[in-house]
């Protein structure tokens, strides 16, 4: 099995954290997105993984700290790890195709702004799975449409009449990605855009136009990273799933002086407390300073200063400095706010 995860763009809406790290790289309770997201793949397919393919974007934005730190998450999974480039941004289908090297057999292809929650077992006797959350507001997303055999024979985007509840999410299964390829080189040769861009749905829908079955996996939880205030969320329901399955989130090596913690948070070491409340739902990184201040449901990164401060709902990133009354902040790495 193979796990294929495009990750070239550069997440702009939420900046100004992606300024400077890609978005996938951003923690959530104490983790980059990518890294939890490919984790807990892996343990829905429970089969061994054999190459995890990453689809980067510029080498000086995806610099070569990135390329280590991902090959190291292939590796901690029993995993080749392997390197693509997507130089220029032209759409989900063009990213796949960058990694046609890889594209062949079991796959699964995910995009790295997101993570679940899921407990299923993949039907491997259909052609490819397309992974859905039932949702509220149908309308909003793009759905599924499935037969009386609960098989997908469509995909519709933001359907303005019902169509169904089970909202795709960005993660695909193929039992042998070549049939994706073949479709999706179709696409670029013969220049099929859609939004300005080459899209894996047009791939998906030649295959299920050639009689492939697609069927669907539920996730229980979907959670969003696209933006500061979803990702502060997804923070918070992480930790709460972390805490409910007994994770110890709070590291051995911290300084505690006058200062309390409500859990559930998730705090790294090398972490100072000093006259401050922290919690619930807080994620601290490594090093970070923490001084008359109270904190709750917020993100602040590693080797941080924040004093004289109330905040919540805030996100805060590395080697920044915040001092002052604000509550609901959102500053990038290396920033001062005084």
């Amino acid at each position: 099995m193979k796990i294929i995860v495009p990750m070239a763009g550069r997440g702009s809406r939420l900046r100004p954290h992606t300024l400077t790290v890609p978005k996938p790289l951003i923690p959530v309770a104490g983790k980059p997105i990518v890294h939890r997201l490919v984790a807990d793949i892996a343990g829905v397919l429970n089969e061994e993984i054999d190459e995890i393919a990453f689809i980067l974007g510029d080498p000086a934005f995806f610099g070569e700290d990135v390329v280590e730190s991902l090959k190291e998450l292939a590796k901690s999974l029993g995993a080749k790890p392997s390197i693509y480039r997507q130089l220029d941004p032209k759409g989900t289908g063009h990213a796949i195709m960058c990694a046609e090297p890889s594209l062949s057999g079991p796959t699964v292809i995910a995009y790295a702004d997101t993570l679940i929650r899921a407990d299923f077992d993949l039907d491997k006797q259909a052609d490819a799975v397309i992974w859905t959350k039932k949702v509220e507001n149908p309308e909003a997303y793009g759905v599924v449409n499935l037969n009386e055999n609960n098989e997908i024979i469509e995909l519709v985007e933001k359907p303005e009449t019902f169509v169904s509840d089970q909202a795709v999410i960005g993660i695909y299964y193929f039992k042998d990605v070549s049939a994706l390829k073949k479709e999706l080189q179709y696409v670029l040769d013969n220049d099929i855009i859609n939004g300005g861009e080459y899209q894996i749905n047009d791939g998906i829908k030649r295959m299920m136009a050639n009689g492939k079955v697609f069927k669907t996996g539920t996730v229980s939880e979907w959670m969003d990273c696209g933006n500061k205030e979803v990702t502060v969320e997804t923070n918070q329901r992480m930790l709460g799933f972390l805490a409910e399955a007994g994770e110890d989130l709070i590291s051995e090596n911290i300084s505690k002086e006058n200062s309390k913690i409500i859990e559930p948070c998730c705090i790294a070491e090398g972490v100072v407390l000093k006259n401050s409340t922290v919690g619930p739902y807080v994620s601290i990184g490594q090093g970070t300073i923490i001084e008359d201040s109270t904190v709750k449901n917020s993100i602040i990164q590693s080797h941080s200063v924040v004093k004289n401060a109330t905040l919540d709902n805030a996100m805060i990133g590395n080697h920044a400095t915040f001092d002052g009354n604000f509550t609901n902040v959102s500053i990038g790495d290396y920033s001062q706010l005084r």
